[in-house]
């Protein structure tokens, strides 16, 4: 594992303006995340967890320190370039699937490369490659209602992947799966990231997910309470 980090985070705040006053979400958290590293990051709930997560993938801006990607500091990026960087270097899977319901599971793997401009008829071969590594390319054709959520799930991965980002950004990707979808969704992004030695950031109230992966960060009062790493 190379010991140049690709993820760096530095003294990060976040507040948010309430009647009552500012309310302190993260209160100065730094953390060294390097290429091809899984990292779960938990916490009980309203800890700051998917503040934290929303930060890192360019999605909120902080209200002070930095965040670093590749040695690029997102503060320095205006909005379009931002938008750009994002697309290019992170991918993102949420609770939530988020699929477009009246395309095809195809189409919405594609929707983030023809964003960035890529041509529609050169970018179905990958997109179809990359629906066979998360094993629904025999779905390819339904749209997400047809889907059950675990489909629904992994052809959010795929969409994620599509870009070759860097780094993946999960946000309770199993959250809303039973348990046999759950495990099986798991096992997926392990396998992806050993793979092509993609970083993965991966909020979970999930334990026996967050004791596969190479460290455990919890957070609790928008701190970094402790890192664990887990032995292999």
């Amino acid at each position: 594992m190379s010991n140049i980090p690709i993820l760096l985070v530095k003294n990060l705040f976040k507040s948010y303006p309430t009647a009552a006053g500012n309310l302190e979400v993260l209160k100065g958290i730094d953390l060294a995340v390097y290429p091809g590293e899984i990292i779960a990051i938990v916490g009980q709930s309203g800890v700051g967890k998917s503040t934290f997560l929303h930060l890192l993938g360019a999605l909120d801006r902080p209200s002070s320190g930095e965040v670093l990607v590749e040695g690029t500091a997102l503060s320095q990026l205006h909005e379009r370039e931002l938008a750009t960087f994002r697309n290019k270097l992170i991918g993102f899977v949420f609770q939530f699937h988020h699929l477009l319901p009246e395309f095809t599971a195809l189409e919405n793997v594609m929707m983030p490369a023809l964003i960035a401009g890529g041509n529609g008829q050169d970018l179905r071969g990958r997109a179809m490659s990359l629906l066979k590594d998360v094993m629904v390319l025999q779905r390819m054709s339904h749209r997400p209602g047809q889907l059950s959520g675990g489909e629904q799930q992994r052809v959010a991965v795929a969409r994620a992947l599509m870009n070759e980002p860097k780094i993946v950004l999960a946000d309770e990707p199993s959250g809303n799966l039973d348990r046999a979808s759950s495990e099986s969704l798991h096992q997926l992004l392990w396998q992806l990231s050993r793979r092509d030695r993609r970083t993965f950031l991966i909020v979970t109230h999930n334990m026996e997910l967050a004791q596969r992966a190479d460290r455990v960060v919890e957070l609790f009062d928008g701190r970094i309470k402790s890192i664990h790493t887990n032995r292999k």
